[in-house]
């Protein structure tokens, strides 16, 4: 049949059904010339850049389960007594949103499952984001021209931190409920400004009867919404400016090395899906997260024992927990409390310097060319090095954010812990600086070993004298580019302090400060000189060379 109407079509001089609108769609749309131009587009096959398909595809998923599980919750504050199918609940006031949250876990159709994926999927977005700005920051594909989308980045991880405490915060559990009553704490601290916000916020005194209500709305339209949209301009400008990749034979700034859109990496892309869907779906079978019939409704009278925020608001929880409680009282009227006021000025901080940081160091390095090379984290060795001063306070943070929970299962002191915690959050990422950047030269200088004399092969050769020496094996070809292609700037320079004239030059501060901040990147203290071709030459045909 199809066959007599494509030589109907024929003799009428028509093309075929689908064909003609496939045209009428290209020609009101552009799909053709958009599809043309981007579905053969190249990218790199590593498997570091899967870190952000996670992110993706964790996003999706939280996307799906949380159309399902809208269905079903109630987000009301109005009280019942519950009657439903848990009966160690029953008799016990409660909230609407309570409620809602047992029936889903106990009477809807896959409704408990959905919601650990739910939550699971958030836990993951979140750590894979970590870990791929983490990936980022090291190897400095942060820098130009991509500094936009670091920022787009940025604000899809601090956007998911929110997002999250508001999702938590839904199920109006004794849990959720201990974390709200800490943010509104937080929030009374604000000098002048706390006691309005915190009545506008919560619409009246704590716990008042408005805040899940708002939490939904901000949970479920504001913020995905939101990174709906910079998820989109993030991948978009992924696509315009090409993807960067490893230093490698035949990678160039000029070229991506990898291979095409279509067909090859959608379909690994879209198998990785499925297997992003379900190692999250096994997770959320097999370990409970948030029961939230073993932990109970909220009550303003009553804290949660060990309660502890998600992973990623560990660090604002260890920030005040360790912080000393100090305060001034103005007056005899008005107090300031500045064991929970300097931690609240510190986060964002911390969060700023991390969001500024590409423009940062483009500033200090005076680098303004386009990267799309990576950085092997070696070759940077200050960069580094911050990096894992950061990653270090953050984790005795969360250490601090968890103080209660070390003391109970180790035993130990919280004053002990507590005071650790104050200590390490100031000298440790000292340390982990200096020493991070001490191995990163230490690499430095065994690159430039293997390049002059060899890869170890573990063979003893005596020689004719008696003396035993290790055969070194030459490097191939490839693996010198590797070790070899990156470049070595110089750091900048203020010039000579007086003119030709012998007249005092006019030097800003700034100037000053830049050049000193650069030698802190390029400096002798930081670089160990790539060998030379000249040296390269006489090791490899000299007598030194085994």
């Amino acid at each position: 049949m199809s066959n007599e109407t494509s030589a109907t079509n024929a003799r009428r001089g028509q093309a075929p059904r689908g064909e003609r609108i496939a045209d009428w769609a290209d020609g009101r749309l552009g799909i053709y010339s958009l599809a043309k131009s981007n579905m053969r587009k190249i990218f790199p096959d590593h498997w570091s850049f899967m870190l952000g398909e996670i992110c993706l595809y964790s996003f999706i998923i939280i996307i799906l389960t949380g159309v399902y599980l809208t269905l079903f919750f109630h987000p009301s504050m109005a009280e019942v007594v519950y009657h439903g199918s848990y009966v160690p609940m029953h008799g016990i006031r409660m909230t609407q949103a309570f409620e809602s949250t047992l029936d889903i876990s106990f009477d809807v159709r896959g409704g408990l499952l959905i919601r650990q994926i739910h939550h699971w999927a958030a836990l993951v977005f979140l750590a894979g984001m970590m870990v791929h700005m983490m990936r980022v920051f090291f190897t400095g594909a942060f820098r130009k021209p991509r500094e936009v989308n670091w920022l787009f980045g940025f604000l899809l991880f601090v956007l998911g931190m929110f997002t999250g405490f508001t999702g938590y915060s839904l199920p109006d559990d004794l849990l959720s409920g201990t974390g709200v009553r800490f943010i509104e704490g937080v929030i009374l601290a604000m000098p002048l400004v706390g006691s309005y916000l915190q009545m506008f916020i919560f619409g009246g005194e704590f716990p008042g009867h408005d805040i899940i209500p708002r939490f939904f709305t901000v949970h479920v339209l504001l913020l995905p919404g939101i990174m709906l949209g910079l998820l989109v301009a993030h991948l978009i400008l992924v696509f315009y400016h090409k993807h960067t990749q490893f230093p490698g034979a035949g990678k160039t700034e000029k070229n991506v090395v990898g291979m095409p859109l279509l067909p090859v990496y959608m379909a690994k892309a879209g198998g990785f899906f499925f297997l992003v869907f379900g190692v999250i779906s096994v997770i959320a079978a097999i370990a409970s997260i948030n029961p939230v019939w073993a932990i109970g409704p909220y009550r303003p009278d009553q804290v949660s024992t060990g309660a502890q925020p998600d992973w990623y608001m560990g660090f604002a929880e260890g920030l005040i927990r360790v912080m000393p409680g100090w305060e001034w009282n103005i007056a005899g009227h008005y107090t300031v409390n500045f064991g929970v006021l300097i931690p609240i000025v510190v986060f964002p901080l911390v969060l700023a310097a991390i969001a500024v940081y590409p423009f940062i160091e483009s500033w200090v390095t005076g680098d303004k060319r386009e990267h799309h090379l990576l950085d092997r984290p070696r070759n940077a060795p200050t960069r580094t090095a911050f990096g894992v001063a950061w990653l270090f306070a953050y984790l005795v943070m969360l250490v601090g954010g968890g103080n209660d929970l070390w003391a109970t299962h180790f035993h130990l002191s919280i004053n002990s812990i507590s005071w650790f915690v104050r200590i390490a959050f100031f000298v440790g990422p000292v340390l982990s600086f200096i020493i991070t950047k001490r191995i990163c030269m230490g690499l430095q200088r065994r690159d430039r070993d293997k390049v002059l004399h060899g890869r170890e092969s573990g063979i003893i050769k005596r020689l004719p004298h008696g003396e035993f020496i290790e055969v070194h094996e030459p490097l191939t070809q490839e693996q010198l580019h590797a070790l070899t292609q990156h470049e070595q700037p110089k750091p900048l320079e203020i010039g000579p302090e007086v003119d030709e004239n012998g007249v005092r030059r006019k030097i800003k501060r700034s100037h000053k400060l830049r050049a000193k901040l650069s030698k802190s990147f390029y400096g002798e203290d930081n670089v160990i000189p790539k060998p030379t071709v000249e040296e390269y030459e006489e090791i490899t045909s000299g007598h030194g060379h085994h």
